[in-house]
């Protein structure tokens, strides 16, 4: 299916293109690599990526013998994009994976979830939801529902580092990110916060990967915020109670499947306050911390992560 993609995100020899549809009439495309037979990895990517991120990871995990499949999540690049933005809610989000790895797998399970950014959000939620899916979960900067709860609702510097998430929830967040050539969309990428002045493009930011991330905003951005407007976990305003007016039960946060953190400790989005109290809800419990990394680490460093992933998904 590379020929209905822009050449920028034609991927490299050795990684497939499709269209699935699922169960859920929900259509994903899908990037896959190494044999159909291999035991099946998942990666799912964040905002405002594509599964375009993974193509290194892809390789990597084929080359170990992994059937590797990064699925474009609904509303991002040709994956269904439905207007409606309750159509964006977490059980809808995670009724797609559980989906996928039920067409995919002939035992219905994979051997590992990976995931970043909003893809952690699905990946949390289906791990608690669904622990017979999955053998093993990696977590990159993605933070669990219960610090992350905890933090929106007490600690006053996680909630100034979020606000940027009531911006993404408004109706016109879109047209203004697509503005001036993505330029706020840049600002994102370069960890810059609302008021900072004139900034540079972090060094990852190859011609290629430029080009990559803006054929897909070119696709539709609007999936992609309504992430943000579907969901609670967002710092209170004066408007809007979001976080404040939540509770979680701990039935709702545990995770009973070996996982895996890695976090890069210069992300300005998600403190390291995030990975506080985690192990009161995953017994089973491994984080590494990056202190040179921010939370593009997957770009900044992927010998580092192909290095992370390896070993996490190996461990028994």
């Amino acid at each position: 299916m590379s020929q209905y993609l822009p050449n920028v995100l034609v991927p490299p020899s050795g990684i497939e293109t499709t269209l699935l549809t699922l169960s859920t009439g929900i259509c994903l495309s899908l990037r896959s690599a190494g044999p159909v037979d291999g035991k099946l990895v998942v990666l799912l990517h964040g905002f405002p990526q594509a599964a375009f991120v993974w193509d290194g990871g892809l390789l990597h995990l084929a080359g170990l013998g992994y059937r590797a499949v990064a699925p474009n999540l609904r509303g991002f690049e040709r994956s269904s994009a439905p207007a409606e933005v309750s159509a964006y809610r977490a059980k809808h989000l995670v009724g797609d994976i559980v989906a996928l790895v039920q067409h995919l797998s002939p035992n219905k399970n994979m051997h590992a979830l990976v995931a970043h950014d909003w893809g952690g959000a699905v990946a949390w939620n289906l791990a608690n939801q669904h622990p017979q899916l999955l053998e093993r979960l990696c977590i990159i900067n993605s933070p669990h529902p219960g610090p992350f709860l905890r933090a929106l609702q007490h600690d006053p510097a996680q909630q100034a580092a979020s606000a940027y998430m009531n911006f993404l929830a408004e109706s016109g967040a879109a047209e203004a990110l697509s503005a001036d050539g993505f330029a706020r969309m840049w600002q994102f990428l370069s960890g810059m916060q609302p008021g900072d002045s004139a900034h540079a493009l972090p060094a990852w930011v190859t011609p290629q990967r430029k080009a990559q991330h803006e054929a897909v905003w070119a696709m539709g951005l609007q999936g992609g915020c309504n992430y943000y407007a579907a969901s609670p976990l967002r710092p209170a305003t004066q408007a809007d109670a979001a976080a404040q007016a939540i509770a979680l039960p701990p039935s709702m946060l545990h995770v009973g499947v070996p996982t895996h953190v890695l976090w890069g400790l210069n992300d300005r989005a998600l403190l390291p306050c995030l990975l506080d109290g985690l192990s009161d809800h995953i017994p089973q419990l491994e984080v590494r911390t990056v202190a040179d990394a921010s939370h593009w680490v997957i770009p900044e460093q992927p010998d580092l992560v192909a290095q992370w992933l390896s070993k996490s998904i190996a461990t028994k």
